[in-house]
């Protein structure tokens, strides 16, 4: 029997993701990346997202003008909005429909040279046309190793010159942290992060046709552990 395209583990998985991030989590997401009081644990989280978007953004022009930027898995909006602050075309997508329309109202009244597209859907959709860098911040840590390089090159496939995106490294404090945090209230839990080994990240991307790797940077923050890595397009 042939397998619809629902059954395959990333379609799986990414629906499962929409309905957490749209229901369980979506006021603690909210909470989460705004200024309102949180706990501890979601304080370090906090602070090393800021940490990750800043990274990122430090590996993108100063200048986007004129430049087409596809923020996949957009949340509620941070970095779609700092690029187009620079004078980026922005396409902002999220599976998590709510959290689209969350980071909608946020960039209201936006003032800069860009502009921002906010899409519900799949970020691997080629329907959303080609761009210039694609930036994937935390949206594929929730992805096994094999979709997660898949991705990738479905992504390389519409993307010019960058793609920068975050996974999480294997470490046994990472592991070991995970593991405590199953015993947290639920308010305080996020959906799963599978833990990637970098050496085998790095030799399945190096069979990326036309790609190499440049920059890499680990942002850790109390809960919060994430791995930024770049790919560029070679000359």
């Amino acid at each position: 029997m042939a397998t619809r395209v629902s059954d395959t583990p990333y379609t799986a998985q990414r629906e499962r993701l929409a309905t957490y991030f749209d229901s369980t989590a979506k006021q603690a997401w909210i909470d989460l990346t705004s200024d309102t009081k949180v706990s501890g644990i979601r304080a370090t989280v906090r602070a090393g997202r800021d940490d990750m978007r800043a990274t990122l953004m430090s590996w993108l022009p100063s200048d986007l003008r004129r430049t087409r930027v596809l923020d996949a898995g957009c949340g509620t909006g941070a970095l779609a909005v700092a690029a187009a602050c620079r004078g980026a075309d922005v396409t902002a997508v999220d599976v998590a429909e709510g959290l689209v329309e969350v980071a909608r109202k946020r960039a209201q009244g936006f003032v800069g040279h860009g502009k921002v597209r906010w899409r519900a859907g799949d970020m691997l959709d080629p329907a959303y046309g080609e761009f210039a860098h694609t930036v994937a911040m935390d949206s594929l840590i929730h992805y096994s190793p094999e979709d997660l390089v898949e991705s990738l090159t479905k992504l390389a496939q519409r993307t010019a010159q960058s793609i920068l995106f975050t996974f999480a490294p294997h470490t046994r404090l990472l592991g070991a942290m995970h593991t405590v945090g199953k015993a947290f209230p639920k308010g305080d839990r996020s959906p799963a992060i599978v833990p990637v080994p970098e050496a085998e990240l790095r030799a399945s991307l190096s069979t990326l046709d036309g790609w190499s790797i440049g920059r890499s940077e680990r942002i850790s923050s109390g809960f919060y552990t994430s791995q930024a890595m770049e790919l560029v397009r070679q000359k």
